[in-house]
This record gives C-alpha cells, sequence and structure tokens, in this order.
C-alpha cells in the first residue's frame, strides 16, 4: 500500500473510520506513518493525535477500541477507510458516532419503508373515530385487525408468489414478491423484529 505521507506538509493523511458490518461511517481521524503502522501491528486503530501532539490509540483510556478489519486506499493514495469493529461508543460524548447517529445497518429504501411501517402501527394505537381521514391508511387497518391477519396475508402472498415463479411473466412474479416482501415486513414489525433481527440471525449461521 503506497500511502502518500508527503502529500501534506505535517505528514498527516485522513482516516475515515467505518462499521464493517453496517458500513456506518464512525468518525474521522489522522493517521502519519507511525500510526498506521502500530494500527496493523496490535490491530486496534491509533491515530496521530495534532491536540495531544503524539500517536493515541482510540479506547486507550475509556477501552471503546476500535478493531481492525481492513484498510482501503483511495485514488489518489492520500485518505485512507479504515474498516473497524468497534468495541461500545465512538465519540467521546457518548454517541455510536461523531455525527451522534445510531450504528444501525441502513438497508436504503427498506429501512425508508420500515420507519413508515413503524408510524402506520404507532397509528392502530389511537381508536379509529380519532384518527384523521389520510391516517387510515391499508397497512394502519392491518394492524387493527391482529397478528392473525397480517400473517394470513404473508401466507397468501407467499402462495402467489410461488404461483407466478412457476410462470413466465416476470413482471406478475417480481410485483408479487414485493407484495410478499412488503407483507412480511409489516410482520416483522407486529412481532417487535425488523430486517435486522434477520440479517443477525443469518451472520450467525455463517
Amino acid at each position: 500500500m503506497n500511502i502518500d505521507f508527503n502529500k501534506n506538509s505535517d505528514g498527516l493523511v485522513p482516516a475515515i473510520i467505518q462499521d464493517s458490518n453496517t458500513r456506518k461511517v464512525l468518525m474521522l481521524g489522522y493517521m502519519n506513518e507511525e500510526a498506521f503502522l502500530k494500527t496493523n501491528q496490535t490491530k486496534k486503530v491509533t491515530f496521530y493525535s495534532r491536540t495531544k501532539e503524539r500517536l493515541w490509540t482510540k479506547g486507550e483510556e475509556s477501552g471503546n477500541f476500535l478493531n481492525l478489519v481492513n484498510i482501503k486506499l483511495d485514488c489518489d493514495n492520500d485518505t485512507l477507510l479504515v474498516e473497524v469493529d468497534p468495541e461500545g461508543t465512538v465519540c467521546h460524548k457518548g454517541t455510536d458516532t461523531c455525527w451522534a447517529e445510531e450504528n444501525t445497518a441502513n438497508y436504503g429504501f427498506l429501512s425508508k419503508l420500515e420507519g413508515i411501517i413503524a408510524n402506520r402501527q404507532k397509528l392502530s394505537e389511537t381508536e379509529p373515530q380519532l384518527r384523521k381521514e389520510n391516517e387510515n391508511s391499508y397497512v394502519t387497518s392491518l394492524f387493527d385487525k391482529g397478528i392473525n391477519k397480517i400473517a394470513q396475508k404473508v401466507g397468501e402472498e407467499a402462495v402467489e408468489t410461488v404461483i407466478e415463479a412457476k410462470d413466465d411473466n416476470d413482471d406478475l412474479f417480481l410485483n408479487e414478491s414485493a407484495d410478499l416482501l412488503f407483507h412480511y415486513l409489516i410482520l416483522l414489525k407486529a412481532k417487535g423484529f425488523g430486517l435486522k433481527d434477520i440479517v443477525k440471525v443469518l451472520e450467525n449461521r455463517h
């Protein structure tokens, strides 16, 4: 790895810290060549602290170490992406990241959809007659009917998906698959779980 430590007059390069599992960016630090070498040797992320003017291993005081998984170098050879397995919180203020975000996996649109479903579940806790007209959605009505109805819908969508899988209409198959996934997310939420819980089970199997 040919890192250009001489590109900046202070001999430092930015080190972007990313959780290797959730892909969440946790913090930004700086490394000189000595910090880089120590990080590789100890497998604990070490920075050069511009405030303390010395090497600083993250977690040396708090115990919240950043365990090294992998290091990648960018196309200009002057910025590092450091993939880690964090122990505890990362920020000195006690948050998961230095941007006060939760270090949870993001599944793009599916995560957004989970948020919408969670909101509809919350609305179902309000008496129907007290809801606004636009709050009586399909998803809210499923939560109103309870777990048995939701599970039944998942079963129905699963059967329809299997039927379409045996035919040659890809559009119908994809649409039924989307319906199945959508209702499965509702079922997960009704049981108090989310995609991250299923992913965790799969990760533990492998």
